[in-house]
């Protein structure tokens, strides 16, 4: 049996995971820094690495207890090195490659988006390749044809804001808490669905791909011309979230019936969002296609979904070297292909 140790600390969440190939993820712990991050209304780098190094060693402890087993049966350990905050990145990065030393077993040196688009294939009945995957997150808003694992090619990506962005943004126009994304969700299930229309941007021009900024900003116009009231945020809310949710189904048609493919996988921290959950679900009836997510705690940021990654990767001999190195932007596209 293989049993990989995976380390996420590419933002505001501390997680750490054990992968094992005969029984899958035996272990995953997290910790988030929300309650640190929220009084400021958006994650404040420094305090995130900070955070990271307090707890990542006690939660690395926690994880191989949970695991029931010892560093000896840890055959690599795997960490987040891109994409991410530089300073986050560099901490599971300094510890991962340094536990790895210690042990004298191989790093292995995971991109933080092939961890999530790799986290519903944990999941039963699992994806198979090819098919189509809908990245969605606080940075991230891409479209990728995945014809295998690791091989994956960008067919169109957010020209600004990715949607998580927007959604925070929007939020925070609201006078929401934060996290955004959740609480403009939440007070959007008592929102009007006939009081305003918003934009579907980048839907009436071919290509794949998303534009958010603009809605952002018609929101913020529509938030100024109203008094405010807990309604009125309502309906805004229900009517930016529907806007989304329609303009990443639209574009999820087209790269379905461009690429000829069957199977959706849609991953990332807003893929737990239920309104685009349901929209993304009628389109796969229409379509008579599938579509595929990670459980609610593989959506946000984890240690499993970096475990996992670092499985394949470790199985293709794809090590990291004694420099530790980190790239804040790493492009998915540019990951060297595996050679199983």
């Amino acid at each position: 049996m293989t049993n990989i140790l995976g380390i996420e600390t590419s933002c505001d969440e501390t997680g750490i995971a054990i992968y094992n190939d005969v029984q899958g993820i035996t272990a995953n712990v997290i910790h988030t820094q929300i309650p640190t991050h929220a009084k400021y209304g958006g994650v404040v780098p420094e305090l995130a690495s900070r955070d990271h190094v307090t707890k990542i060693l006690p939660l690395i402890d926690t994880a191989l207890e949970h695991a029931e087993i010892t560093a000896n049966d840890i055959d690599a350990v795997a960490y987040t090195a891109g994409p991410g905050l530089i300073g986050a990145l560099l901490v599971g990065a300094s510890v991962g490659r340094s536990l790895a030393m210690a042990w004298d077993k191989p790093a292995v040196a995971v991109h933080h988006m092939e961890g999530h688009l790799l986290a519903p294939l944990l999941e039963d009945p699992a994806p198979e390749p090819p098919f189509v995957a809908l990245l969605i997150s606080g940075g991230h808003t891409q479209l990728f044809e995945v014809q295998a694992i690791g091989a994956y090619q960008l067919l169109g990506e957010s020209m600004d804001d990715a949607a998580g962005e927007a959604f925070d943004k929007t939020a925070k126009l609201l006078g929401l808490g934060y996290p955004g994304g959740p609480a403009l969700s939440k007070i959007a299930e008592q929102g009007s669905h006939d009081r305003y229309k918003f934009p579907r941007p980048m839907t009436n021009r071919p290509g794949l791909d998303f534009s958010f900024s603009g809605l952002k900003t018609f929101a913020a116009n529509t938030i100024a011309s109203v008094d405010g009231t807990e309604q009125d945020k309502a309906d805004i809310a229900w009517a930016f979230q529907d806007a989304v949710s329609e303009t990443l189904a639209i574009k999820c048609r087209r790269a379905l019936e461009q690429t000829g493919l069957s199977r959706l996988v849609v991953a990332g921290g807003v893929s737990a969002n239920s309104a685009i959950r349901t929209r993304l679900e009628k389109l796969a009836h229409d379509l008579h296609a599938t579509v595929y997510y990670p459980r609610p705690e593989f959506c946000t940021d984890n240690g499993a979904m970096i475990a996992f990654a670092g499985y394949h990767r470790f199985k293709a001999g794809q090590f990291a070297d004694l420099a530790i190195e980190v790239n804040p932007r790493w492009p998915l596209a540019k990951l060297p292909p595996l050679c199983d």
